[in-house]
């Protein structure tokens, strides 16, 4: 069994990302609105519902991200700035929206304001429902209590009834009006400090905020905001939790996963479902090569690999121009971004290493790190082959979607240029249904371009006459080699010969 606060608590690290959010401001805001609650009288059942509502307050942030990002550029942006401007004050307007967007997505303040006044009304009747929505949504797939789903189905709700849904006053659910107070006040902390959080709260009060919950928090605001900033924000939100905490078991917890993977492939048409489909193959590739510890674990990393797309904006994940050597960093940013996000999460610590090497490569042409195929776990090279496999059947930007046939050849080519593990690609494609193919099974786990080098190897090439027999660079064929003798433990050109006539390795004829 697992704690539910705990595993949410790492992953809300997902929303501060899709919102431009300091770090861990989700959290910061739970442990406030816990803190509020209690002081507002409430009993032990309304402060965890507080707890639960205040830390996913943003779940639904990839909802439209897409139609936020072709219409201001940058989804992330025009989170963030939407929460800092007051709709109730159309100065903010001038003051925080028009400047705030033009610096982050390189536009004059003329082109942010007619895009807002060309589409306000279109995001306002949509987005809102679409955020509520899907936030509604994955909390029931969290298997959290209704009221809590109610609750997030009013995030973008008002106290004077402007917001959504069309509810005003005590009509929207107490839990809701306690995030929202503690929502501004952490905000403008980390934004500008507790100057700017108390000011913020008294100029909303009355229009996005109940005003009596805004006096409460006022009278109260230093005492309750004074350690918020520097405080130890997971342990401390577990601490908020009252008893009896909610716990979830294995399924569950998997569950929560491809929820989460599901959140992050809204970030774009073209990415829905992919997440959830990686998952499933490099499981079931990991069972056709027998590695039957890994086989959650890679499950759950297949379902959470991609969660580090939501820190980077939709407009590039649509982009169907090549993509600028700025953006192109951006987005090989996104397997660290879910390392880092995962990292944090204690029942996921086996999972974190796994998500952030899906774009690895075993001859070190991969992302974030180069690692090489000897640095990474089967499961690893697995979950990197079933990512591979899925993206080519999906349509992406400025490229159709490929058969299966041709899927599976592409992955043949790079096995056979040392790129992807052979092992590994065999059973991805039988996992996905392709002609099964008998894999023979090598000494010191030697992938098809290392027994390839290897024979070389033995039979006397030099790295420059390696590199022009397998048409790669004289670097390439030094890193191949170095990787082959760390793999068997050699550290001689003899030494490897030996090793390939004990097993068999160096007969094959070498023209």
């Amino acid at each position: 069994m697992f704690r539910l606060l705990g595993l949410l608590g790492g992953l809300a690290a997902v929303t501060d990302l899709g919102t431009g959010a300091a770090p861990d401001e989700s959290l910061r805001r739970c442990v406030l609105a816990a803190r509020l609650a209690r002081v507002a009288g409430c009993d032990d059942e309304a402060v965890r519902e507080v707890v639960y509502v205040s830390l996913l307050q943003h779940l639904g942030c990839t909802a439209y991200a897409h139609e936020l990002a072709r219409i201001w550029g940058d989804d992330v942006a025009t989170n963030r700035f939407a929460f800092l401007m007051n709709e109730a004050d159309p100065r903010d307007i001038w003051r925080v929206w028009a400047p705030g967007m033009a610096e982050a997505t390189g536009r004059s303040r003329m082109r942010v304001l007619a895009s807002t006044l060309r589409s306000v009304r279109e995001v306002n009747a949509n987005a809102p429902a679409a955020t509520c929505d899907v936030a509604r949504e994955a909390a029931r797939r969290f298997g959290l209590p209704e009221s809590v789903q109610n609750c997030l189905g009013h995030t973008v709700s008002m106290w004077n009834g402007k917001g959504y849904p069309k509810v005003s006053g005590p009509g929207i659910p107490l839990s809701t009006r306690l995030m929202h107070v503690s929502s501004v006040a952490v905000l403008f902390l980390l934004h500008a400090g507790t100057d700017a959080a108390l000011a913020e709260v008294r100029r909303r009060s009355g229009s996005y905020l109940e005003p009596e919950l805004a006096d409460l928090f006022l009278a109260h605001g230093e005492e309750l905001l004074s350690d918020v900033e520097t405080m130890d924000a997971y342990p401390t939100v577990l601490d908020s939790e009252p008893d009896p905490v909610f716990m979830v078991s294995e399924p569950e917890l998997e569950a929560v996963a491809r929820t989460f993977g599901d959140l992050a492939d809204l970030k774009s048409p073209r990415l829905r479902g992919h997440s959830s489909a990686v998952g499933e193959l490099a499981a079931a590739a990991t069972s056709v090569l027998g590695l039957h510890d890994d086989i959650d674990d890679v499950r759950v990393a297949g379902y959470l690999h991609d969660i580090g797309r939501v820190a980077i904006s939709s407009r590039i994940w649509d982009k169907t121009e090549p993509l600028s050597a700025t953006e192109l960093d951006q987005t090989r940013l996104h397997p660290y971004h879910s390392e880092r996000v995962l990292a944090r999460v204690p029942m996921f610590a086996g999972v974190a290493a796994l998500a952030g090497q899906h774009h690895e490569r075993c001859d070190g042409s991969g992302y974030h790190r180069g690692l090489t195929g000897d640095r990474m776990p089967m499961a690893a090279r697995v979950l990197a082959v079933a990512d591979a496999y899925r993206t080519s059947m999906e349509e992406r930007p400025g490229r159709p979607a490929a058969t299966a046939a041709v899927a599976a050849q592409q992955l043949n080519d790079e096995a056979r240029a040392g790129c992807l593990d052979g092992d590994a690609v065999q059973a991805v494609l039988e996992a996905a249904g392709h002609e099964h193919r008998a894999r023979r099974v090598r000494p010191a786990g030697l992938t098809e371009r290392q027994v390839e080098v290897l024979r070389l190897v033995a039979h006397g090439l030099s790295n420059r006459e390696i590199a022009d027999r397998l048409v790669i660079s004289r670097r390439t064929a030094e890193n191949h080699v170095q990787d082959l003798y760390t793999k068997i433990g050699v550290s001689t050109r003899a030494a490897a010969a030996m090793f390939a006539m004990e097993h068999g390795l160096a007969g094959a004829e070498v023209r």
